[in-house]
């Protein structure tokens, strides 16, 4: 089956290179696909000749751009990855393993920050079990699926927020969704900007906020006002 890798982007320019360059010797064989969100560094131009594809979309928003690559696709499995993630060693082997099973229809990998502060540690356990528990995933955790099932979802909703999370909910009704205790390793920029503690409570709040039913757009306003640096625009969560 063949896999093809979807990366939404945003002014990368410093880390798009070494990245894709870490991924395509990791996935060798997958179809790589940037989708560049009118990026003002030169990301798009950077990342030519080190993936299949580089589309260029005229606004910056997460779902339109996964939805875009989704469309360029030519692969049975659609993977949608972070351009600061580490995907683990044979994670192609461990997507075709989980996918073998015809009754499901998508899966996604568990997170690991890097070894350090203990907030760290406190993050990933929170994010699989209360993952598991809430049935809510975000997109740190390299969420793939059918390129059947993706369409039969409408791909990612173009909501406020948590656009991620709505898709892969959606997802579980078209099947069975299963994880992998292989880990992809997460950039904790995020958290060296806005504050290990502060980040870490502000996903918990919205994420309880969410399943309370708390509309998205006001969940925006709260991810804007605590977890975004001056640069950041409201994406989701991850």
């Amino acid at each position: 089956m063949q896999v093809s890798i979807i990366i939404p982007v945003f002014n990368e320019a410093p880390l798009i290179r070494p990245f894709l360059s870490n991924l395509r010797q990791r996935t060798c064989g997958a179809e790589i696909i940037v989708v560049d969100g009118a990026s003002t560094d030169g990301t798009d131009q950077l990342a030519q000749g080190f993936c299949d594809q580089v589309i260029r979309s005229v606004v910056r928003s997460r779902a339109k751009q996964m939805n875009v690559g989704a469309d360029a696709a030519g692969g049975d499995i659609l993977w949608f990855l972070h351009a600061d993630a580490e995907v683990p060693l044979e994670s192609l082997n461990e997507i075709g393993r989980i996918m073998r099973n015809p009754k499901v229809c998508g899966g996604f990998f568990r997170i690991r920050l890097p070894a350090a502060p203990a907030v760290y540690r406190l993050t990933d356990g929170f994010a699989h079990y209360a993952g598991l528990l809430l049935r809510m995933r975000c997109g740190d955790h390299g969420i793939f699926c059918r390129r059947p099932a993706f369409a039969n979802v409408g791909g990612f909703p173009e909501v406020p927020l948590m656009e991620d999370v709505e898709f892969f909910r959606r997802l579980r009704h078209c099947g069975r969704v299963l994880h992998s205790d292989k880990r992809i390793v997460v950039s904790p920029r995020r958290y060296k900007t806005i504050g290990r503690a502060r980040l870490t409570f502000a996903y918990g709040l919205i994420a309880t906020l969410y399943v309370f039913g708390v509309p998205l757009s006001v969940l925006a306003q709260i991810y804007q006002r605590t977890c975004c640096a001056a640069r950041d625009g409201a994406t989701s969560p991850g």
